[in-house]
């Protein structure tokens, strides 16, 4: 046939691999990993330690005094000495029975995020593993074999036991795992495609898969990714809604927020600033004729509540910095050589600033919605329609947009309760008082999905207030995030359609980074 031939498709570059054992890793790394499938290089002078380490737990194995996890049980069975012949079944029996999670798989992710930073804390040589069990680990990552986990199961102590547990199940060929194309099959099957051998577990090296907060560090990873980036289309937002609902920016002044040095503050009013920029909006009712002295709080404070969420993810980001440096495993192999058991595995740490940050989401989440609020009332909108609506009471507009931010912010409200005071004893009592990181982490994900929902309502209201403005013109950078939603089939004035696509479509564009790039594109980057 005649004609031009079709352009080839491009194909996004790998991202680079990324190096385990030279030091810790970075969020970014884990993101890479976790959620673009980068590749493992394990660094050859960690390899090397962990080599050396595994020479001293060996020395132990014939030793007559008990060592915990060597020729001991576990948790409250601890007082038990195990016979050699017996080890190689202890390890075994260990991953088997801690294998026991229930409920819904978590996502895939998820499994990879943990994976990683288990090989990472494999990798530093305190853990005292063998060279080739840490190798099968990160071939079974590299492979794209998911082991399956479930959602219950871990109280954040001695570390994500149960799904710790479910990955390294798989390690030793039993248990399911989903292969790279996402197929589900048995374990066994999985690693000999991908020319892996099950690993038969010796003496350590059960307690050296399971003991570490992995599980919850990783979804810390994941959310901090997320939230920083939500935290820009925050901004966003309510510069379009101020905007929009004819507020002034002139509170958001370099020098009033210097009377507060808080520094997200400073930040978020930075932002929505150069995104009001040249607005004929604004300049509209910049005149004597405009008699409002104040903006209701949700605009006026909008920089004060996103920029303590900034500055909350910003500690938690430092949490999550030295959490990513540890190595956490009980007992752990120290740098002059001792076997020593310790309490790093518990997840305090990491559990505290996850619930901290669904505080975040949900009050963030909470002030995006009072800006929705006020677009569909017509005494608090400044001449715009009821509900945005075209023809009002036979249109309802965007009243049920609200309605579901509405629910979505109660919903956050519930998750933003913590669960790290909620500690309930275990283990014969051996274990009573854990932190329950891992239900942290799980709520945090659903906090952090919900605010990304909550802003794209505000983001899709706020871009038909400003249509519905015409023929005032918005800013340059709030014209091109209306554009951008005009293109992908969303925000057009006009009578009812099914809105429930076009939220969706508002969604997408907020959590794949097109509202932040378009803006961008005419502001430079954004804070």
């Amino acid at each position: 046939m005649g004609g031009m031939s079709p352009t080839p498709a491009v194909v996004p570059a790998p991202p680079a691999p990324v190096v385990v054992g030279a030091g810790p890793l970075t969020v970014d790394d884990v993101v890479a990993v976790a959620r673009h499938g980068a590749r493992v290089s394990l660094d050859p002078a960690a390899v090397a330690e962990v080599r050396r380490t595994r020479e001293i737990v060996r020395g132990l194995a014939g030793d007559t005094r008990p060592h915990y996890g060597v020729s001991t049980g576990f948790g409250a069975l601890a007082t038990r000495h195990i016979p050699v012949d017996l080890r190689h079944r202890l390890q075994r029996s260990l991953i088997r029975s801690h294998a026991a999670g229930s409920g819904p798989e978590v996502e895939r992710e998820v499994v990879r995020a943990l994976m990683l930073l288990r090989v990472a804390t494999l990798a530093t040589g305190r853990t005292g593993i063998r060279e080739e069990t840490l190798r099968a680990y990160a071939g079974m990552l590299d492979a794209g074999i998911t082991p399956v986990v479930h959602e219950y199961g871990s109280l954040g102590c001695s570390g994500d036991l149960a799904p710790l547990s479910h990955c390294a199940l798989a390690l030793m060929g039993e248990g399911d795992v989903h292969d790279a194309a996402g197929e589900r099959m048995p374990a066994a099957a999985a690693l000999a495609a991908a020319g892996l051998t099950p690993v038969e577990l010796e003496e350590k090296e059960g307690l050296a898969l399971v003991n570490g907060t992995d599980g919850m560090l990783g979804m810390l990873c994941l959310a901090l990714h997320d939230l920083r980036g939500l935290l820009v289309v925050a901004d966003v937002a309510a510069a379009m809604s101020v905007e929009g609902l004819l507020g002034t920016d002139d509170v958001f002044a370099a020098d009033l927020q210097a009377l507060r040095p808080q520094p997200g503050q400073a930040t978020s009013a930075h932002n929505i600033r150069k995104v009001m920029a040249d607005s004929p909006i604004r300049a509209s009712h910049r005149t004597e004729e405009c008699t409002r002295v104040q903006d209701a709080y949700s605009l006026r404070c909008a920089p004060v509540v996103a920029g303590a969420a900034r500055d909350t993810v910003d500690h938690a980001a430092r949490v999550a910095g030295w959490e990513l440096a540890s190595a956490v495993d009980n007992p752990v192999v120290t740098l002059d050589g001792r076997v020593e058991s310790n309490g790093n595995f518990h997840g305090a740490p990491v559990a505290y600033v996850l619930d901290f940050l669904a505080i975040v989401a949900a009050d963030v989440a909470s002030m995006s919605e009072r800006r929705t609020d006020r677009f569909l009332d017509v005494s608090r909108s400044n001449g715009l329609p009821p509900f945005l609506a075209d023809d009002p009471g036979v249109d309802s507009g965007h009243m049920i947009a609200q309605y579901t931010q509405a629910a979505i912010v109660s919903e956050l409200k519930r998750l933003a309760a913590p669960a790290s005071v909620d500690s309930i004893p275990s283990s014969a009592m051996q274990e009573d008082h854990v932190s329950m990181g891992w239900s942290a982490a799980r709520k945090l994900r659903r906090s952090v999905d919900g605010l990304s929902r909550v802003l794209a309502v505000e983001v899709l209201t706020a871009a038909r207030g400003l249509q519905l403005r015409a023929p005032l013109t918005p800013a340059p950078a709030t014209a091109a995030v209306v554009a951008a939603l005009v293109e992908a089939g969303a925000s057009q004035p006009g009578p009812d359609r099914f809105l429930a696509p076009e939220i969706e479509v508002a969604h997408r564009l907020v959590t794949d980074g097109t509202v932040r790039r378009v803006v961008e594109a005419v502001t430079g980057p954004l804070a």
